[in-house]
């Protein structure tokens, strides 16, 4: 293998240095290999390729298990290859077997930022500063020059999210590929997309909330203005009306609340507490 400066022969005595202590200013990718391993053989030259392609945005580290069995067992390497990015002196991630090029490179971009992933926070920050044309521009940049970064593609269907773009903003997701359909953040976003909707096509909700004092049980009253209340970022609120109208209208509207309250939990994701209290007393009201 040629001499590079984004690849290292990682031993005992320089792991601390190269992998501990590098892993706090470039991601570290150490790869676990042996000379009789084939598949090693197989995926050294493909991850050389991708360290050097990636210019520097990551470190491939190779470390021979025979001849530094130790590190073997550190890390309780059982099978070969096996490969294990460090961040911050950590292991944050691995997998083991010759991967298929594209599923590597979904590896490492779960991970290693972008050059796009720059613009995508300036972008961000320009949004912030209540440049919305600016941050569109940006964003259009960093998609025509990286099309195939899923957290581009994102930010562009945020910023239309943001700004009441709804069609387009749905039309944008679809283009996510595949694997990342169902990524945390994308069904956050398709959540919120659908409640948007609902609420930019509604009554404000002061006039919705005066009807609901006239007619507590009205169905398309309680469900609009939960859609409010999740533009307003009020999610209990919003998930108290959801569970209101499940349990007054069960079907009302193809299952419309069931399926609310799934969206919603989608949008504050598994961690959030709200969602262990709620999908309780969903499933109470169900059953």
């Amino acid at each position: 293998m040629s001499r590079s400066d984004h690849i290292v022969e990682v031993t005992e005595a320089n792991y601390q240095t190269v992998v501990v202590e590098g892993s706090h200013a470039v991601p570290v990718l150490v790869d676990f290999w042996a000379d009789w391993c084939q598949p090693c053989k197989m995926l050294m030259p493909l991850l050389a390729r991708l360290a050097e392609e990636y210019r520097g945005r990551f470190l491939l580290a190779k470390v021979n298990t025979e001849e530094n069995q130790n590190l073997a067992m550190q890390f309780g390497i059982r099978s070969i290859p096996t490969v294990k990015l460090f961040i911050d002196g950590q292991p944050v991630d691995e997998f083991m077997g010759a991967l298929p090029e594209a599923q590597i490179r979904a590896f490492l971009d779960r991970h290693i930022p972008r050059e796009s992933d720059q613009l995508v926070a300036a972008a961000e920050e320009l949004l912030r500063q209540g440049d919305a044309a600016g941050a569109r521009e940006t964003i259009e940049r960093a998609l025509g020059e990286d099309p195939d970064n899923p957290r581009v593609i994102l930010a562009l269907a945020r910023l239309q999210a943001t700004l009441g773009e709804i069609d387009q903003a749905e039309q944008t997701l679809a283009t996510l590929p595949p694997d990342q359909q169902e990524s945390t953040e994308a069904k956050s976003l398709k959540a919120r997309l659908r409640f948007d909707r609902v609420a930019l096509s509604a009554p404000p909700p002061e006039q919705l909330q005066r009807r609901l004092e006239e007619q507590p049980d009205d169905a398309e009253t309680l469900y609009r203005l939960a859609a409010h209340r999740v533009m307003g970022n009020d999610f209990e609120q919003a998930l108290e009306l959801l569970l209101r109208l499940l349990q007054k209208h069960r079907s009302w509207n193809d299952d419309a609340a069931r399926r609310g309250m799934l969206a919603l939990f989608d949008l504050l994701g598994p961690d959030d507490p709200l969602v262990s209290r709620y999908r309780s007393r969903m499933f109470n009201a169900l059953h």
